[in-house]
């Protein structure tokens, strides 16, 4: 049988079961339903899209996969370059893996030996934020912050090696004061804290640790595995503060099949690069460069660009804005905007038991977690079919 994510087996809701999805759609035995959330963000071209779909095809007539040790191919080496030229500053080299979690990893694994091969032991410690959600592998629970997701690390006491603070700019200089020589790196999910609540924050934050990162020779790295691809209503954070180390994942195939890059910067690369074998990066994912994947992330993003996903993006979020601007309740702590991410945060996580269901019965697949409920729409979504995600959430306080 299926042991499902994030679920208590014994008690949980049996799943809807989906026979056939296209556009934005999902689609049951009963009903059809407006995914609002893109299958964990992923989806931002819609499912079925005809682009796509042959992009896969032709790639399987050739091979679907071969691994990158001691081989290579076409796909990966595009997808490469065509990340070379549309990633800002000199993000040029790309590490492929299987999922965001991995290339999480990846980029904590780099920043760490990066020193390592400098002979600067003592930078063991890493910089996070206070409900951070960086994947649910062992060095990406440790440098998350989200009791609900990570409580099992409780076995192993708290970190040493992680230092945890809120997106205030004293607190980051205070700590940048105290640890900076035992820093490797600091790593941020830039402007908008997912899984952590939908949290967001100013892009003064992020400029001051670009600062403080430059000024004490820390590494920065972006994790935009969610906040990639214009999710924030910016293409990439990077574009306006740009990190040592950006991760993506997620969008990076439109939500077609797992893959994730973690891409580096020429000092962080020149730091492995040499005559010496032990100063070399260690990893390799079964995985990494996926013919497949790495065919229909190219023709992801060439839709992007081609149709203006940019505009798409602030479309649904002048909508959002309008629709959701004067919505209160007593029940209601905050409703939060920014992109193509609406959440509305609850006092008590109670009141959101059973809108999944009522969502579900309104036509709209929805899933909130703890005291959020959101929405994270694929980017084809028609302002028709906006307005009834948006409007559902509103009439669930009704």
């Amino acid at each position: 049988m299926i042991w499902y994510p994030y679920e208590q087996m014994k008690t949980m809701k049996p799943p809807f079961q989906i026979i056939d999805a296209e556009g934005v759609f999902l689609k049951t035995p009963e009903r059809e339903m407006i995914d609002s959330v893109s299958s964990w963000w992923s989806v931002i071209h819609g499912y079925k899209h005809p682009v796509l779909n042959e992009a896969i095809k032709a790639q399987v007539d050739n091979f679907s996969h071969v691994m990158l040790g001691g081989l290579t191919h076409e796909p990966a080496q595009k997808l490469s370059e065509k990340l070379q030229s549309y990633l800002p500053g000199d993000l040029d080299y790309s590490f492929f893996s299987d999922s965001g979690s991995v290339a999480v990893e990846v980029a904590l694994k780099m920043a760490l030996q990066y020193y390592v091969n400098q002979g600067q032991m003592q930078r063991t410690k890493v910089l996070s934020l206070i409900h951070a959600y960086h994947g649910d592998t062992f060095k990406t629970m440790e440098v998350g912050d989200d009791e609900d997701y990570h409580f099992i690390l409780e076995a192993y006491g708290e970190s040493e090696n992680v230092i945890h603070i809120p997106t205030k700019v004293p607190e980051l200089e205070k700590a940048f004061e105290k640890y900076h020589n035992q820093l490797n790196c600091m790593i941020v999910e830039p402007l908008l804290q997912g899984a952590g609540g939908m949290r967001m924050y100013d892009i003064a934050f992020l400029k001051r640790a670009r600062q403080l990162c430059d000024e004490y020779g820390v590494l920065l790295i972006f994790d935009e595995v969610a906040t990639g691809f214009g999710r924030t209503g910016n293409r990439f954070v990077a574009d306006l503060v740009l990190p040592d180390i950006l991760v993506l994942g997620k969008a990076l195939t439109g939500g077609y099949i797992g893959h994730a890059v973690t891409v580096a910067n020429k000092k962080v690369y020149d730091g492995f690069y040499g005559e010496d074998a032990d100063k070399a990066l260690m990893h390799g994912p079964t995985f990494m460069g996926n013919a497949l994947a790495c065919s229909v992330a190219l023709k992801s993003i060439e839709i992007f660009e081609k149709e203006n996903y940019m505009e798409k993006i602030h479309k649904i979020e002048e909508i959002t804005r309008r629709e959701m601007a004067g919505f209160t309740d007593p029940r209601v702590k905050e409703v939060r905007i920014m992109g193509g991410c609406v959440c509305v945060e609850v006092f008590d996580r109670a009141v959101l038991r059973g809108y999944q269901q009522f969502a579900y019965e309104h036509g709209v697949f929805s899933r909130p977690f703890l005291n959020y409920m959101y929405a994270m729409v694929p980017y084809i979504i028609s302002e028709e079919e906006l307005l009834k995600v948006l409007r559902t959430m509103k009439e669930w306080f009704h």
